[in-house]
Formats: C-alpha cells, structure tokens, sequence
C-alpha cells in the first residue's frame, strides 16, 4: 500500500544508508551521493526513494544512476536535513588531499526551474587519518523539488573512496 501523498499526522521520514564505498573523483565539480533501495534502505515508509521515477523511468543500478541519490519529499513542510559521510585515508592513489566538501542542494539534476540551488556546503581540512562527519540544516521543502547530497576533494592524484554515507530527510508539519 503506497502512503505517497497520505496526509499523516507527525513528521515524516526517509533516511537512506549506503556502505558500499563508492569512488569520488578529485575536482571542482560534486558528485551526487548514491544510495541502494529497497530492503537496503533503513526507512522510506512514505516513498521519499523510489527506484520507479515521477516520469515513469526505473533506476535499475543504483551505483552508477545520479537519480537514486534523490530524496523526493512527500509533502511540504519544513524539512531537518541530516547527513554523515566518512572518508578513507588518502592513498598513493590519491595522493594529497587538503580539503573536503560537502553540501546539501535542492533540484541536482534540473528538473526544476530553479536547480542546483545549494545550502549548507562546507568545506573542511582533513586531519590525519579517515575524515568522519556529520552535519544538518533545515530548510523548507516541496514534492516538487528533490534533495540530494554532494561531495568532493581535492586529492591531487585521482579518486578517494567515500566508505559510508547516510542521508535523511524529516518533513516537520508547517503552518
């Protein structure tokens, strides 16, 4: 039975998990974090994840589709954003990394009339070892407008490996 949509009392959830380390090129440009559906989610009871698209078009391979790292809120309200990301060590592979970014951003793939409007991007030194973070904002959101979570790094010879990510994404009731 689909709740996409069903006006529920209390706030609404999908919070989205991937531990399988996914390849982050070194560059200017983000990359879209990208999470599995299904059974390997921890929760989407309101349909926030959905590999079967709004234009009718299924996701088939999570790992290598910008669209399953979409979080496509179910109703408006304001919307408690929540993320943790962890990092490998840099390698020779690649090489040094000085800094570390990450953002939130609203429409990541132009759906929209106004995409890639970003908010809460940090950018943070690396430290010795693995780089482990989390961070949250809270911003107003639509059904319209999908959310995602992009990252990057500055490693100066090739890609880093991110080895766990977590995205939620908790729809409060807004007057």
């Amino acid at each position: 039975m689909s709740t996409r949509g069903v006006v529920a009392p209390g706030v609404q959830v999908c919070s989205l998990k991937v531990d399988t380390p996914q390849s982050i090129p070194s560059s200017a440009s983000y990359t879209i974090v990208r999470f599995p559906y299904g059974a390997a989610e921890p929760t989407d009871r309101f349909e926030m994840h959905q590999a079967l698209q709004p234009d009718g078009s299924t996701v088939t391979n999570y790992a290598t589709d910008d669209r399953s790292g979409l979080i496509r809120p179910s109703r408006a309200g304001w919307g408690s954003l929540y993320a943790l990301i962890q990092w490998e060590a840099p390698t020779a592979t690649s090489g040094t990394v000085t800094e570390y970014r990450d953002q939130f951003v609203r429409d990541p793939l132009g759906e929209t009339a106004t995409p890639n409007d970003t908010t809460a991007t940090d950018h943070r030194a690396a430290t010795p070892g693995g780089q482990f973070w989390t961070k949250s904002w809270g911003i107003f959101v639509t059904p319209d407008v999908p959310l995602a979570l992009r990252v990057t790094h500055n490693g100066t010879v090739g890609p880093l490996l991110m080895t766990l990510a977590e995205f939620k994404l908790v729809i409060h009731p807004a007057a």
